[in-house]
């Protein structure tokens, strides 16, 4: 295996291999952890990590694609290493997805990669676009190639790649499924009720608020009910947690199919920069959502529109959030696939199967 020091480091060969495996670790999961902090500001753009290493396996830099139009990140960590003066030390890239091989807003990540001193490049999730491909076959074709690694060879590094996939998970599902990842939020007392006590609009701890509005900040858009407009007048706002700066509008779509929106929660929501649609039949949503771009959506809604959407089966994970009484919420997620819930729960949190959710 080639690794990230220097052929004359004095020290054994299996103890080489040894802490190679302990360096990808962890610059792979300081790439998947920085790339985390943006997911929600990126789209139509996948988020994506990006961690540059030394050839004794220290993290010189960690970076992340921020915005659509702005530097991606492998380019961004080689822009802020050079600014930090480290460029020449630089000899491993860590990269959650495959460096993408075409000019579009920005220019190809392989080519900012052919043009530094990295030797060997990690690749964490092959890139599900067409388009955007080719990175990994361009960078092993280059005079004096490079030594591209995927995780998906090593075994032993399967949970990095797993949370490459999770990170991946809304776009991929976009560009292979042409539907948006879709989650439902359910939060519940005690007793199973969806209905806060009168007078209130949720029964959850602070804590279970500031999750769902970490979910909200990184979902594209909202789905929710006619029901949930008519009886809450929700704002569907970030505030428990700081939103993105600059981020492009959100959509909300709402069920209603005789057509009973209110015109002033309408315009109140355009006034807060989201987009609103309005959609008669729940099965044209996915697909209604994939042509306005969006990644990630979560569902709001009351009890109706969720046994719906279970019925139907068109849900990628479920949130499931209820109240003890007398100690903390308890959190069960659901999931078709790797979770990108994982970047939004607290620690601790485990995801069950797929086929231990009935809805």
């Amino acid at each position: 295996m080639s690794g990230v020091f220097a052929p004359g480091t004095p020290i054994a060969h299996e103890e080489r291999d040894a802490l190679h495996r302990k360096a990808v670790r962890s610059g792979f999961e300081a790439a998947l952890a920085e790339a985390a902090r943006y997911l929600g500001a990126t789209s139509p753009n996948p988020a994506v990590g990006c961690c540059l290493l030394d050839s004794a396996g220290t993290i010189l830099v960690t970076e992340a694609h921020h915005r659509t139009g702005a530097r991606h990140a492998e380019a961004l960590a080689l822009h802020r290493a050079r600014e930090l003066g480290v460029i020449d030390r630089v000899a491993t890239a860590l990269v959650t997805l495959e460096p993408c091989n075409h000019v579009g807003r920005t220019p190809p990540c392989s080519e900012a990669l052919r043009d530094s001193p990295v030797r060997d490049v990690w690749v964490g999730m092959r890139d599900p676009n067409p388009v955007a491909g080719g990175g990994i076959a361009r960078l092993r074709q280059m005079p004096e190639g490079r030594n591209v690694f995927l995780l998906e060879d090593f075994p032993e590094l399967a949970d990095l790649r797993e949370g490459c996939a999770a990170l991946l998970a809304p776009f991929a599902s976009r560009i292979l499924r042409q539907r948006p990842w879709i989650t439902v939020k359910q939060a519940r007392n005690e007793v199973g009720s969806m209905i806060p006590p009168a007078g209130r609009k949720t029964f959850t701890s602070q804590a279970s608020l500031e999750i769902a509005h970490r979910l909200r900040r990184a979902s594209d858009a909202i789905i929710t009910g006619i029901g949930t407009i008519l009886a809450d007048s929700p704002r569907f706002d970030v505030r428990h947690v700081p939103d993105h700066e600059d981020r492009a509008p959100r959509l909300v779509v709402v069920c209603d199919r005789q057509n009973r929106l209110p015109d002033s929660w309408r315009e109140k929501m355009i006034g807060s920069g989201f987009r609103v649609v309005v959609s008669r039949e729940l099965g044209e949503i996915p697909s209604l959502l994939a042509d306005h771009g969006v990644n990630w959506a979560m569902v709001e809604a009351g009890p109706g529109l969720l046994g719906e959407i279970g019925r139907l089966g068109l849900w990628d994970d479920w949130l499931d959030i209820q109240t003890t009484g007398n100690g903390p919420d308890r959190y069960r997620v659901f999931s078709h696939g790797p979770t990108p819930l994982r970047f939004i729960l607290d620690e601790g949190v485990r995801p069950l199967p797929a086929d231990e959710a009935v809805f």
